[in-house]
């Protein structure tokens, strides 16, 4: 097999051709919760303020952790906050083949290679054990090639300039010993599929970003813009967490959530807003909406349990 390496350099807003499209990408393993929420309404404040299309892909690969029924929650409760998308929602468990197809392309021009360790066994940043012994086991993920020595950086709309070394990072997994396509990969090829120009999500992802960087140039598709927006935490610092209930937003009222919800962005809305329709909050967002008053934050605690109530 011919021996290749995917490397990243600084990517811009280049190759983006067509009118903005953006989207949103929850996993339908529990209900949204108030983190997802600021994530959802960035980008879909982003997508209509420049007069864009915002789309919804439910990332649905997980069987075992995909709850039932909560795709179809996560819709209802977008759409009590007037989210609503502009084309029919795409499930990735759908789109296996394509996957497939995509982990080959790299395979064939030596972009990945066939790892057998497990989880258990790596800590910290995958250190390549596998990289070059040339395994040809089926029962083994498959990670993406990258060269260790190189840097992968990028300019964030929010965050600014980003960059890390692979030695931090590692390769990353494409494919899982199960044969179910790993975030990375099935972000990427979707992510060209659905045509998306820009990416607004949480700044938890900033890491990620940065691998499906490198993974859309081995796969010769365009990288989008980027803009991460601060993630929403515990008065402590740790990430809130689907798996605790009390911050579903599936029963908060709407208004108020939403006017607290854009205040977290910087948009302070007037106090009458509270009790208005949705649609009025969201139009008055869309006419203030600026990303000057995060820029460079990458967290924002909440003060209390009802802070977004």
């Amino acid at each position: 097999m011919k021996s290749s390496t995917a490397t990243g350099t600084t990517a811009t807003a280049s190759a983006r051709t067509a009118a903005y499209r953006g989207r949103f990408a929850p996993s339908p393993n529990g209900p949204l919760h108030r983190g997802s929420l600021l994530a959802a309404v960035a980008s879909w404040l982003d997508a209509r303020a420049r007069g864009g299309a915002w789309i919804i892909r439910m990332e649905d690969l997980d069987g075992p952790r995909v709850v039932a029924g909560a795709a179809d929650e996560i819709l209802a409760t977008l759409a009590r906050f007037g989210l609503t998308p502009d084309e029919a929602v795409l499930y990735q468990s759908g789109r296996a083949a394509a996957y497939r197809a995509a982990l080959e392309s790299l395979a064939a021009r030596g972009l990945a290679y066939r790892c057998r360790c497990a989880r258990s066994e790596v800590q910290g940043p995958y250190d390549g054990r596998c990289r070059d012994l040339g395994i040809t086991d089926e029962d083994c993920a498959w990670r993406l090639r990258l060269d260790a020595n190189a840097t992968l950086a990028f300019e964030d709309r929010i965050q600014g300039h980003v960059e890390y070394r692979v030695a931090d990072l590692g390769d990353p997994v494409l494919m899982r010993r199960d044969g179910i396509a790993a975030y990375q990969l099935a972000v990427v090829v979707d992510d060209a599929f659905q045509r998306i120009t820009d990416v607004v999500r949480g700044a938890d992802l900033l890491e990620s970003t940065a691998w499906q960087i490198a993974l859309a140039r081995a796969l010769d598709v365009p990288v989008p813009a980027w803009a991460h927006v601060p993630l929403l935490t515990e008065p402590d610092g740790s990430k809130l967490a689907k798996s605790r209930h009390s911050l579903s937003i599936a029963e908060l009222e709407p208004a108020p959530a939403l006017v607290a919800t854009i205040a977290v962005l910087g948009l302070h809305a007037p106090a009458e807003l509270k009790a208005a329709p949705v649609s009025d909050i969201l139009q008055w967002a869309v006419q203030h909406w600026s990303l000057r008053a995060v820029a460079g934050v990458r967290a924002v605690p909440l003060r209390d349990g009802s802070q977004l109530a």
